[in-house]
């Protein structure tokens, strides 16, 4: 019997495919289930002209100005899974295997390619032309877990700003990308565009006609002509993780809101809230983009695993966005195994405080579940809650908005599931007025 696929899957809906003026963005992060997946706030920052940026692998030449983000992180290392900017702009990537080698050796991670994109574009198409420069000057490759096995890929890449969302797919140095103005669209681990393109590599075709993988004359598919002939079981099984997210975003077009893409970030029968072997959705995200620039960008994390036994935890940045500790994992400096040579020898514990009280939670629960599921219960309408205001307020007229721009149930702390007690609680930013 196959295993079910192991991937990640990325989601959005545009309007007429909302309830409401808003871009919807999601995603799911499959990950090695041991791996402590964080979720950090860097704020804005100028540079020097000529310094450098140590990305995972590698350093590269920094701009001179960076956007603030929060992202959904692997603890390990610098890139990340998901995230957001300051600028209304969310980008998540999925791995897939092309034609095209993967660079042997240290180059940018996918996951380095989602930050940077994040940290220098203010659109979706300025990180889109970010992530491709960067591909033309550096490759994309590297060790993609914490662990001695080789293990790297390619990347394709959802990116979506407040108007509209691009597609990008790569292979090494080469890429094709679609805009999606309406409607909703998901990305799993394959390569999806075929003669839909509104933006490509300048040597694309050329590279292809040139190692025999196209004839020059009929109609140019990428994704016909880059995916491999026998691609990995990972792949071929994550076409039902693909064709399942498909199904769900088509049955809800026209009424998806937040609360809509976190029920099919939970769905289990899809495959797409993962849990099969040594793999499990480590971390999810859910943003909602106003249309109306006046209005703040909300994007919700778990920071913990599971979204089916986790509950998303708002943000909105602001002039006093800061750290919340109790979800970034301790630092190990040049102890940490990424360092060594060779790397991830040894292990570290990269649990930050709230995955350790998730881990404690989820045992107290099997141990009592009838209490277990009365607290998650009130944890869950706590999240709808917070969901209603938060709903209500960004429907509001300017003249019923509060300045804060959202409800006090949601402005001072949004509740953690700890167990035993409700009385711990923390949240990942407050909302300041």
């Amino acid at each position: 019997m196959a295993e079910p696929p192991m991937s990640c899957d990325c989601f959005v809906s545009l309007p007429p495919g909302c309830r409401d003026d808003h871009v919807i963005f999601g995603k799911n992060s499959d990950r090695p289930r041991d791996e402590v997946q964080e979720v950090a706030y860097y704020p804005a920052a100028a540079h020097a002209a000529g310094s450098m940026l140590q990305c995972t692998y590698m350093e590269i030449a920094q701009v001179e100005q960076t956007h603030a983000v929060i992202l959904s992180k692997p603890a390990w290392m610098w890139g990340a899974e998901m995230g957001a900017n300051d600028q209304g702009v969310c980008i998540g990537n999925e791995a897939v295997w092309t034609r095209e080698p993967v660079a042997s050796g240290d180059a940018l991670l996918g996951m380095d390619l989602v930050r940077l994109g994040l940290e220098r574009g203010d659109s979706a198409w300025a990180a889109l032309t970010a992530i491709t420069g960067l591909l033309e000057q550096h490759q994309q490759g590297g060790q993609c877990k914490e662990d001695p096995n080789p293990f790297s890929y390619h990347s394709t890449f959802l990116l979506v700003d407040r108007n509209e969302a691009w597609v990008l797919e790569t292979a090494g140095k080469l890429w094709v990308a679609q805009k999606v103005t309406e409607g909703v669209k998901n990305i799993s681990n394959q390569l999806t565009i075929g003669t839909e393109i509104s933006a490509e590599h300048p040597h694309l075709r050329r590279v292809a006609q040139r190692e025999g993988w196209w004839d020059g004359e009929t109609e140019f598919n990428f994704s016909q002509v880059f995916s491999l002939e026998d691609p990995p079981a990972r792949m071929e099984l994550a076409k039902k993780r693909y064709k399942g997210g498909t199904e769900l975003m088509q049955q809800h077009e026209g009424s998806v809101t937040a609360e809509v893409m976190m029920s099919i970030l939970r769905d289990k029968p899809s495959g797409i809230c993962m849990d099969s072997g040594g793999f499990c959705t480590t971390g999810s995200m859910v943003s909602v983009l106003p249309r109306d620039c006046s209005r703040p960008c909300v994007h919700f994390f778990t920071a913990t695993p599971d979204p089916s036994r986790s509950i998303f935890k708002p943000f909105i940045f602001s002039d006093c966005s800061t750290p919340v500790l109790r979800v970034v994992s301790p630092q190990f400096g040049p102890d940490d195994p990424i360092w060594e040579e060779p790397r991830f020898q040894s292990q570290v514990d990269r649990r930050h405080d709230l995955y350790k009280a998730h881990q404690e939670a989820l045992n107290n629960m099997e141990t009592n579940p009838d209490k277990g599921s009365s607290v998650f219960e009130t944890l869950k309408e706590l999240e709808c809650q917070c969901l209603r205001d938060i709903s209500a307020s960004l429907s509001s007229t300017s003249e019923e908005r509060p300045p804060v721009d959202l409800p006090c149930g949601c402005r001072t702390v949004f509740l953690l599931p700890v167990w035993p007690s409700l009385t711990h609680h923390t949240c990942l930013t407050p909302f300041h007025r």
